[in-house]
């Protein structure tokens, strides 16, 4: 049940992520194949990257298509909505957010299941929920989110630690997995609408 709950968790959060790699994508006015690409790559970058750095290799997505076939669905369903979701940077944004706030607690298992150290943990959630937005990013030539000022990065760590306290406190597993998501994805947009952000380093 426990690994069935978060391979649930990790096909919504490629849904999430491949979607907003879509609308990203729509948004720069690319044809079919690129948008495919573009999503394919924000729902899979994070933990091709994860996969890589912990010795999981072939890498998930390499042994099973099913993130394929999810990845295609989701693209195909954000084009023929995309007139619903004319509000582009409102439905981009929410679905990054959804995005980052299950890939972190995805990351944030792979981590425990081999039992690494909480704060290389708390690095594979932000890697994995992080990694996919940059090549995003870069790929529609923008400054990736995480580069700026915004918090974005900072979320995910905060519910890493987060994670770990209800952890130490002996909390329900589902109950510790729900509320990690759900503090990830209230700082995000907190963070939005109150305006957080981290200083930018200037030159004086």
């Amino acid at each position: 049940m426990f690994f069935d709950f978060i391979d649930i968790l990790n096909a919504l959060g490629i849904i999430a992520f491949a979607v907003s790699g879509a609308l990203a994508a729509i948004e720069k006015r690319l044809d079919f194949f690129g948008v495919l690409t573009i999503a394919l790559v924000t729902s899979i970058g994070g933990g091709t990257l994860r996969d890589v750095l912990i010795g999981n290799t072939p890498v998930s997505w390499l042994q099973n298509l099913d993130s394929f076939y999810i990845v295609i669905v989701s693209v195909i369903l954000a084009i023929l909505l995309r007139k619903r979701l004319n509000i582009f940077r409102t439905s981009l944004f929410l679905f990054d957010t959804i995005g980052i706030g299950l890939f972190t607690l995805v990351g944030l298992e792979k981590g425990v299941e081999i039992n690494l150290h909480p704060l290389i943990c708390i690095s594979l959630g932000t890697i994995t929920a992080c990694f996919g937005g940059v090549l995003r990013d870069i790929l529609c030539n923008e400054i990736p989110v995480i580069f700026r000022k915004e918090i974005y990065a900072t979320a995910c760590i905060l519910g890493g630690f987060a994670y770990f306290g209800f952890q130490y406190l002996k909390l329900n597993d589902d109950l510790i997995f729900i509320l990690t998501v759900l503090i990830v994805i209230a700082i995000r947009i907190l963070a939005v609408l109150k305006k957080w952000s981290l200083p930018p380093i200037e030159i004086k």
